[in-house]
Order: structure tokens, then sequence, then C-alpha cells
């Protein structure tokens, strides 16, 4: 039986690495506990996010370092370090929260709750603690479509706890209204809305902050931008052109506001018939894809027509959460992985770990 040295498993482990980031994984500190017994080496793999879309490529690459050296059983434990993308201003920092990722469209209709809430549940099935945020004030639909109900309570320090269900906190003013009662608000109290669900809620420690925002380009998103730092913006469409001016609009306002843009996913896509497998292009084809290109941001992929979709926004079942995830749900879940690759990215040179999951 080989007996590896520690050394030779250091060197060959310098050889890997890390896809999205550049530079290897030891270097960037990403292996730790390395205990090595005959022919057999054990250590962990430590990720910048728990969704980390590339763990199959880094498994792959470390076997193809250690076989050569003698290396029969190669145990890969992975955990995660999510940083916090470097605020603007101190004060602006939520407490405990790492990373605030917007969810806008310019359009409403096209996608975007459905596409927040996704993102969200995805995101904490993979291990992320996650907060989900809803700031369309006037045109609360989260409650709904995560199946919640009910009335938040005060905590210990007299702050908000906000409602939980598939691993994500959730606040939305639909928990403080009656039932079918309209939110008729001027400007600064939606606004002051967005404020208090922002510094008045128990978020706890959270890796993610997810906010659905309302449609336009109005005071909500002036608010949000103007308080806390967003780590990176998601924007939503659909393929036709009245989608695509619109979200036009909201890129805009937010390279005005200096506001960072993750890129941008195309819903809607296309229908795939359950029956004949026909691909049916109600609403056009390749908007989003053509819109990333003219104004350089990344087209973060098509999510395709699926009934699945709407039962589960009308049940209270993300469709990422359902038991027979269709192909909308393998795509929200791609999109989520990729949102958390960009924002490992945009974090790593912060030299602030926060938070090991293992």
């Amino acid at each position: 039986m080989t007996s590896l040295s520690e050394t030779a498993v250091w060197d060959a482990l310098r050889t890997v690495q890390e896809p999205e980031l550049g530079g290897d994984l030891v270097s960037r500190n990403m292996v730790k506990d390395l205990a090595i017994s005959g022919s057999s080496v054990a250590f962990t793999i430590e990720l910048t996010t728990p969704a980390c879309p590339l763990k199959d490529e880094i498994e792959l690459e470390v076997g193809r370092a250690l076989r050569p050296l003698g290396a029969e059983a190669i145990d890969i434990t992975w955990g995660a370090m999510v940083r916090r993308s470097t605020p603007q201003q101190a004060q602006q920092l939520v407490p405990g929260v790492k990373n605030i990722i917007a969810v806008a469209s310019g359009k409403g209709g096209v996608g975007k709750s459905t596409v927040s809430v996704n993102l969200a549940v995805a995101l904490a099935q993979a291990g992320a603690s996650v907060g989900l945020l809803d700031a369309d004030i006037t045109g609360p639909n989260i409650p709904l479509m995560m199946g919640l109900d009910g009335q938040p309570t005060a905590s210990a320090n007299n702050k908000i706890t906000p409602l939980e269900r598939f691993g994500v906190k959730v606040i939305s003013i639909q928990f403080f209204v009656p039932q079918g009662q309209p939110v008729v608000w001027r400007g600064p109290l939606v606004g002051g809305a967005i404020q208090q669900f922002l510094r008045d809620v128990e978020w706890g420690e959270l890796d993610y902050l997810v906010i659905d925002l309302p449609p336009g380009t109005s005071d909500a998103q002036l608010t949000l931008a103007q308080s806390v730092p967003i780590s990176g913006t998601v924007l939503v469409t659909t393929p036709q052109e009245v989608s695509l001016l619109d979200v036009t609009k909201a890129l805009a306002m937010l390279e005005r506001m200096s506001v960072p843009v993750v890129g941008i996913v195309e819903n809607m896509t296309g229908f795939v018939c359950s029956h004949c497998g026909e691909v049916t292009e109600i609403f056009g084809r390749g908007g989003g894809e053509r819109f990333a290109a003219e104004h350089g941001i990344e087209y973060l992929g098509g999510i395709p027509l699926d009934v699945t979709v709407r039962q589960g926004g009308d049940a209270g079942i993300p469709v990422v959460a359902q038991r027979e995830p269709g192909p909308a749900a393998h795509a929200l879940t791609g999109l989520a992985r990729t949102v958390a690759a960009r924002m490992s990215v945009r974090a790593a040179h912060s030299e602030q770990p926060v938070l090991t999951i293992s």
C-alpha cells in the first residue's frame, strides 16, 4: 500500500485552480483539516458559497491531481465561507446580512416575484442562510407564493420576527393588513415601510437577503439604493419587445444610482409540449440574450414556461421545492447557483469572512 506524504499532497493541491475566482485551492486557503492514512487522504474544501455550481469540476481536478501520487481513496468534505461584499458606508449595513440581492424588472407580469421566491428557496436548499423581503408594498404576492399566512411577532429586543418556510425568512406588508385590503400609500410611506423592513426586522445572520422590487423606477428602488449596499441586481424580462423596453429603463436607473447588475434572466422563454415535445415560443425568442449582448451584461439563461410554476405559485409551493422538479425548476436552480457564484466573485477581495457552513 502506497504511503502518501503530506508535502506531496499539498503540492498536488496547489495545482488545482478555483474555477470562478482563479488561484489555486491552497493559496486561497480553501483546504482545511488535511488527514492522510496510508493511501487515503481526507480534507475539507471551504467554498465561497454553499451554492457553488462547480463542485463537480473541483472534485474532478482534485482526483486528477492526487491519484498519480497513489491516492486510492479521496474523501472531500464540503464547507462554505460566505463573504460580505464591500459596503459603501459602514452605517448602511443591515446587521447580520452579508449580501443583498435585488430582483427587478421595470415591468409587471414578467415573473419577477416567481424568480425572487425560487432564487431564495434554491439558495436555502443549497445550505445558505436566506431572507426574502417583499418590497412590492402596494402589490405584495410573496406570502401567497411561499404559502405563508399569519402575523409576525415581536422578538425579545422588540424587533419584528419574520415568518419562515422552506428555510427562508420572509417579511411582507401583506402580513400586517387584512386579506383583500389594498395598500393605498404615497411614496414616503412606501419608502418608510421598506426602511422598517430593512432595519427593524430580526433577520439574524443571513448569507443572502433577496429583495423582490416592485415594477417601475420609483420610490421603492430609490429608497433601497440609498439605504443599503446592494451586492447585485438580477433583471427579469420576457422575450417580447414591450418587456425589453421597460427593462431598459430599469437598467438605466440602476446604472445612474451605481447599483451593480449581476445580469438578466429571460422568463417564459418557450413552452415545451408535454405530449409531443414541440417548443412553442409564445412570447418570441432571444430577446433577453440580445439585450444582454447590446448592453454588455451577462445573460443568466432562460426559464421555460412550465405549468408547475403556476401551480406552485397558487399552492404556495415554489417550483424548486416540488417533489418532481420540471424544466423551470432546473433552470431556476441553475440561476441560483450562477448568482451565488457571481456574488462570490464580487466579494473575492473582501478580507472579512463571516460565516462557515459544514
